[in-house]
């Protein structure tokens, strides 16, 4: 990774698995990083643990709850207030296969924290990234999205409800918003890239603190000890994404391994389905209503890049 001193990072879910190790990494080439998450007593102990590690790191926490709208917005708020430019979201914070709860606002909370969430914070900072250099978003999807489909009709799961199901669903979700937005970008002129990442198989606190019965036995006892990689290793493709000079809009990074499980920062296949143009504009157009926000495509085309 080439130095980044000078570049502002926002890294969701930053304390801990694969969030921490990104800003770890970020830190050590000289990055400013916002570790944004909703437990800031751990944010803090995440700080002082790194910088242990290194002394000179800049970084900051900031409360965030992406299941929750409002904290959302107020997070934008704060890093508009004391920022004039970020050049890198991470996307990277998810919860996996819970049973069906609702967020602040009424939304299944995968799909509220997964997707929503992102796609509002992604709109509120839009600005802040048009003035960065070599800005770009960075959202981690996963290898799951190939098994996920968008139920239009019932997003909350009233009707019917499966936590790996839905679970997909805002991995799904994930990767259509990353196409979607890096399409958007493009026609617009804006210099802000969208890139997409997976992390392969990678143990984190993911698979132990969401899934309940046979879910957390399949992936966290099971799974994590005999298959997975570390999360340094897992960070390595949304690393690339994020840092990699010449990586192309609109790209999915994963791992180069068998079955994308585990490795060094490719390019890999982003499912048809999720490449779709309508079912783009339709998550779209839903996640607009849903979150209240519009991206200011048409002013950020107009700003230089760089600052």
């Amino acid at each position: 990774m080439a130095d980044q001193t000078g570049r502002v990072f926002v890294v969701t879910g930053a304390n801990s698995g694969l969030g921490r190790a990104t800003t770890r990494a970020l830190a050590r080439q000289g990055g400013h990083v916002i570790l944004a998450g909703r437990d800031e007593a751990k944010g803090h102990r995440t700080v002082v643990e790194l910088t242990a590690e290194q002394p000179d790191a800049s970084l900051e926490v900031r409360h965030l709850d992406l299941a929750d709208l409002d904290s959302v917005r107020a997070f934008a708020r704060r890093v508009h207030a004391d920022h004039q430019h970020v050049d890198v979201l991470i996307n990277n914070a998810g919860v996996m296969a819970p049973p069906r709860s609702l967020s602040a606002q009424g939304h299944e909370l995968q799909f509220a924290c997964n997707h929503l969430g992102h796609f509002a914070l992604t709109g509120l900072l839009l600005d802040l990234l048009t003035a960065g250099r070599n800005p770009r978003v960075v959202t981690v999807s996963s290898i799951n999205h190939r098994q996920g489909r968008l139920h239009f009709d019932d997003l909350a799961g009233e009707r019917s409800y499966a936590p790996k199901a839905f679970y997909n669903q805002s991995k799904f979700a994930n990767a259509v918003f990353g196409r979607e937005l890096h399409r958007r970008l493009a026609e617009a002129g804006s210099p802000v890239r969208s890139l997409l990442a997976h992390p392969g198989y990678t143990a984190t606190n993911l698979q132990t603190s969401g899934p309940v019965g046979l879910w957390r036995v399949v992936f966290g006892r099971i799974g994590n000890p005999l298959f997975a990689q570390t999360p340094d290793r897992g960070a390595l493709p949304q690393l690339y994404a994020a840092t990699e000079p010449e990586v192309e809009s609109g790209a999915f990074i994963g791992p180069d391994g068998p079955a994308e499980l585990r490795g060094g920062p490719t390019r890999v296949r982003l499912s048809p389905a999720a490449a779709d143009a309508e079912t783009g504009r339709r998550l779209w157009e839903v996640s607009e209503q849903l979150t209240d926000v519009r991206f200011a495509l048409a002013a950020a085309a107009q700003q230089p890049p760089g600052h």
